[in-house]
């Protein structure tokens, strides 16, 4: 699989900030800039793209910045969830259907290929897609030709594919579980999204932007980081990664009245650890029942994790947001042997 060398000058890193903003592209770090320019050089062709990286890292942005600034930019972006699409579907939803090619098809339907003709059909959790699926995508991308249900003619689609992964598909094609053709047409050019933790001094620079934007998207009075947060942010693990950060921004400019943003050590490490919980990995190492037993749990202590983090430990406000009685809420609290007061700034 190729690798792309980095260009010796970087465009993109020269930009005003407001311009990388419009793409979402917000960072000061080395890795961030690294990755602007394979972002950078990346745009410049239109070759099929591999990029991984871990859950909420910001894959979807990546493609979107590739896809805006490339030549392909007037034309649509087309994003698709490999997970959600139903086996029996994915010629359907990938290819369209004409008038009358099954028993509900009482019009013409257009399939995401033909959407994004002339532009990019972003796959993400590639990892998803089911045999039978892989199989369809292989087909279109060895000729970009394609069949739509009940038609007679095939059709010719001019699109850019760029597709995501969280898992290494290399090690799943070696243990037969996707198909190794298929890895090599996606990953003509490959394209690593760093994890948040490796960013370093971007968590702070990050939350400092998301809340001048919800400050606007809420009309509300601005609102900063306190330097004790920031540094916290510096030093968090952050298992959920940008997103996980977004969110914990968003809450906190929501339910916090003062206009400095302070989070509790307690509350960022409940917030650490509730997420690693949550992970589903392993689940196939114990019986049925007790996985699922074990998964509840993890949910409903994650779950409450983050209802007091957002509600500073007032559980009358927690059970409020969640929509429980403040009683049974309680419960729950004790259950998991959260002190609600560590939640508190």
């Amino acid at each position: 699989m190729n690798r792309i060398e980095n260009p010796s000058n970087n465009r993109l890193a020269n930009c005003p900030r407001s311009d990388l903003a419009q793409l979402n592209l917000l960072g000061q770090s080395p890795a961030f800039f690294e990755l602007l320019r394979l972002v950078e050089r990346i745009s410049s062709c239109d070759a099929a793209v591999l990029i991984y990286g871990e859950t909420g890292s910001g894959k979807e942005v990546i493609a979107r910045a590739i896809h805006y600034l490339g030549s392909r930019r007037n034309a649509p972006f087309i994003p698709v969830n490999c997970g959600a699409i139903p086996d029996a579907l994915v010629e359907n939803e990938l290819f369209g259907h004409t008038r009358g090619a099954y028993t509900d098809a009482r019009e013409s339907c257009q399939g995401l290929i033909a959407q994004a003709d002339g532009g990019t059909l972003f796959l993400d959790e590639i990892e998803a897609m089911s045999s039978r699926g892989q199989v369809i995508l292989l087909r279109f991308l060895q000729d970009h030709e394609y069949r739509p249900l009940g038609a007679n003619l095939s059709y010719t689609a001019n699109v850019r594919v760029i597709a995501a992964s969280n898992a290494d598909l290399e090690r799943l094609a070696e243990q037969g579980l996707y198909r190794l053709d298929l890895l090599y047409r996606l990953s003509v050019l490959n394209i690593r999204v760093p994890p948040l933790r490796e960013r370093i001094d971007d968590a702070p620079f990050l939350a400092e932007a998301f809340l001048r934007r919800l400050s606007v998207q809420y009309g509300r009075p601005p609102k900063s980081l306190h330097p004790d947060t920031a540094a916290q942010f510096n030093r968090f693990h952050w298992p959920g990664n940008v997103r996980q950060l977004e969110n914990l921004v968003h809450g906190a400019f929501l339910l916090m009245d003062d206009p400095v943003i302070c989070i509790s050590p307690a509350g960022l490490e409940h917030h650490s650890l509730s997420a690693a919980d949550a992970s589903p990995k392993g689940l196939t190492t114990s019986r049925f029942q007790d996985a699922k037993a074990r998964t509840i749990a993890q949910f409903e202590r994650a779950y409450i994790t983050e209802l007091l983090t957002r509600s500073r430990g007032n559980i009358s406000l927690a059970a409020r947001i969640a929509g429980k009685e403040r009683s049974r809420l309680a419960k729950l609290v004790k259950k998991y042997g959260l002190e609600r007061h560590s939640f508190g700034r």
